[in-house]
């Protein structure tokens, strides 16, 4: 855990040129899907999958699992981070306009990782000394990261779904398909509800600058980390 950013260098050089080619290869899919209500299948392929990449470095990154993110981008079974997105139906008038569209769930997802990032060493002793991540903490990362991860996947038009559920799943909510961990769903205690908020509070006063990884880019399940980042 010492040297978990210098570690995870080789992955951002990786997902620096997978950002390049997500770029081109959005811009294209917004094309396609005006005119098909979809993206064509080697489009959401690619962006699925290189949304899955980002999701488990920056699970690893936050502290939210402590296996080392394998270099696979298509394939990673068995790991704790897992991102689950399936084709659908998209609406052209939606995708016209998904800049505009993305604006506010952009700003909430750009403040909130901004304003772990500016607390991060704080996270890292806490997790140093400890040995563990505090159950708030965990928590609030996930549900931080996973909401980065909706935006992401809104933006990229891999699904139709406004992000929602910025403070987690209420208790009682029912996942329609398998619980792969514990924070499927995501309950959050009001710790860890109250710890979001530090978070925004922190990406404001830190002008959004913070942070070194953010990029906007259910039918959606996040990330699941490790106890997961899930939906």
């Amino acid at each position: 855990m010492l040297l978990r950013l210098p570690l995870l260098l080789p992955h951002a050089v990786v997902l620096f040129f997978l950002s390049l080619a997500a770029f081109f290869t959005a811009i294209a899919g917004w094309f396609a899907a005006l005119v098909l209500g979809r993206l064509p299948e080697p489009v959401f392929r690619y962006l699925a999958a290189y949304l899955a990449y980002e999701a488990r470095v920056g699970a690893s990154a936050m502290l939210l699992v402590d296996r080392y993110p394998p270099f696979a981008l298509f394939r990673a079974t068995g790991y704790e981070v897992r991102f689950e997105n399936r084709p659908t139906h998209l609406d052209r008038l939606a995708v016209l306009f998904r800049i505009v569209l993305i604006i506010p769930a952009w700003i909430i997802a750009s403040l909130v990782m901004s304003g772990w990032w500016t607390l991060g060493l704080l996270w890292w002793l806490i997790t140093l000394v400890l040995g563990r991540m505090p159950l708030a903490l965990h928590g609030a990362s996930t549900a931080a990261l996973r909401y980065h991860l909706r935006t992401s996947a809104y933006w990229l038009l891999l699904t139709p779904a406004y992000p929602k559920r910025f403070f987690g799943d209420e208790p009682g909510v029912t996942d329609p398909v398998e619980r792969y961990s514990a924070t499927r769903p995501l309950p959050l205690s009001t710790g860890g509800k109250w710890l979001l908020v530090l978070f925004l509070v922190a990406g404001v006063v830190g002008g959004g600058r913070g942070s070194t990884y953010t990029s906007p880019h259910e039918e959606t399940d996040t990330a699941r980390p490790g106890s997961t980042a899930g939906r």
